[in-house]
């Protein structure tokens, strides 16, 4: 037994259970660690770069206003000075004189941004500073010690960073949405094809006649699709075959059992023969349903097609029938039950059932209620019933038993039901003999 994983449980559980969904993950994982891996090498190589050089041009600037307040020395050279300077590098200065700067660690707060800008001041002005990120939200306040008192500077955060990373990521979501879009589209043209092709083998199960249907998509759905083709029209040709072999073989069975019957008929009637007359008269009648019951096996369904019918009056008709040849049927059913059937196919399927019920008990329940999207038909009787182990082997053909028949109720019935998507299971009935569960889609 192979080891799994810890996790396994939980990323099955995680994955989509559709074939659409599971494709599309396989696309969107990808995508989404190659942007990611095409953003940490902008940011890490291209950013950094641009990070401090911007960093660097307003050190270089705070550099060049230094040196010339130490060439032109006094407070009115200063303030032109500092004028010039907010006039040219849009950095705006002013001196706090007689102060003395209280240089305290600051706390990284922006990152590569904050370092880069420290680093530069470090290595262009070498004097005492301490930066603000957190009084004005839209720059940041260096503070020199220069020998005037402090040197206040607000360099607005804009120059510090780059709109570049904006429109790199904008472009990197664009495009990975674009292409996770395109990809869909074509994901989901692949898949309807494969849902088609379930609907359309769903339905053949089901003893819908859909007909071939068009091979579309991938080469191996289309390979699939024209499978399913073939095996339907092997399935038909093999149904065709069997009915009319058995049909055949009723047809001459029938001739001399009609001329039997015949002969029997045109006797004299004698007190001496008249009992050995009717039970040879039995007995070519029980041959005659026998005949008819194997030509039904054989022959299926037909080719009644299923339309909507209400469940309910179906097996209220059954139930009337069987009440009529002396059981005694009670019937628990709601107003209606509406879904696709063949009405026939399923009145005989249930007839079947009940018609066993009643050979092997005096009472007989049907039932049917709606449970999720299914239907469920029962049929309860208070006869012996059967031994768990023998509920499957009396579906086989011409299983029969000591209360007689042709052994091929019970296996029509199931034939019938599958042919509809559905199954049929033999339990114990509350009522105390055998319950025949019937599970119909909706």
């Amino acid at each position: 037994m192979r080891a799994r994983l810890p996790g396994h449980r939980i990323v099955k559980r995680l994955l989509p259970r559709s074939l659409l969904g599971r494709n599309l993950l396989m696309i969107l994982i990808p995508l989404v660690l190659s942007q990611a891996v095409a953003l940490q090498i902008f940011y890490g190589s291209h950013l950094d770069v641009v990070s401090r050089r911007l960093s660097g041009g307003i050190a270089g600037e705070i550099e060049f206003t230094l040196e010339l307040m130490q060439r032109f020395p006094g407070h009115d050279n200063a303030m032109w000075i500092l004028h010039t300077s907010r006039q040219l590098f849009t950095l705006e200065m002013r001196i706090e004189p007689g102060r003395q700067l209280v240089v305290k660690p600051s706390v990284n707060i922006l990152g590569p941004m904050d370092d880069d800008l420290a680093q530069a001041l470090e290595e262009k002005v070498r004097l005492p500073f301490t930066m603000d990120w957190t009084s004005d939200p839209r720059s940041v306040l260096i503070r020199l010690q220069v020998p005037e008192g402090v040197l206040v500077i607000e360099a607005p955060r804009k120059r510090l960073y780059t709109g570049t990373i904006y429109l790199f990521v904008a472009w990197l979501g664009g495009t990975a949405a674009l292409l996770f879009l395109i990809a869909a589209l074509f994901m989901r043209n692949q898949v309807r094809a494969v849902r088609r092709l379930a609907r359309a083998a769903e339905a053949f199960g089901m003893g819908r006649d859909i007909g071939p249907i068009h091979p579309e998509g991938a080469i191996e759905v289309r390979q699939a699709a024209a499978a399913f083709n073939r095996m339907q029209e092997r399935v038909r040709r093999f149904l065709a075959q069997r009915t009319e072999m058995l049909a055949g073989v009723s047809h001459d069975l029938r001739t001399p059992l009609t001329r039997l019957r015949l002969a029997l008929a045109m006797l004299p009637p004698t007190p001496e023969t008249a009992e050995d007359v009717a039970e040879m008269t039995a007995d070519v009648e029980e041959m005659e349903r026998m005949i008819g019951g194997y030509l039904a096996f054989a022959r299926g369904e037909g080719a009644e097609q299923a339309e909507p019918v209400n469940l309910c009056a179906v097996l209220e008709e059954v139930a009337a029938s069987a009440r009529r040849a002396g059981a005694e049927v009670v019937v628990e059913l709601p107003s209606a039950l509406v879904l696709p059937l063949r009405a026939d196919a399923i009145r005989r399927a249930v007839t079947n059932l009940v018609d066993n019920a009643r050979r092997h008990a005096r009472r007989v329940v049907l039932a049917a209620e709606q449970r999720g999207r299914a239907v469920e038909v029962t049929v309860d009787d208070d006869g012996p019933g059967i031994s768990p182990e023998r509920r499957e082997s009396v579906f086989r053909p011409f299983e029969s038993d000591a209360a007689g028949g042709t052994g091929l109720g019970l296996t029509i019935a199931r034939d019938i039901v599958r042919a509809h998507g559905g199954e049929i299971l033999l339990e114990e009935s509350p009522i105390g003999g055998l319950r025949a569960r019937v599970r119909l889609p909706l």
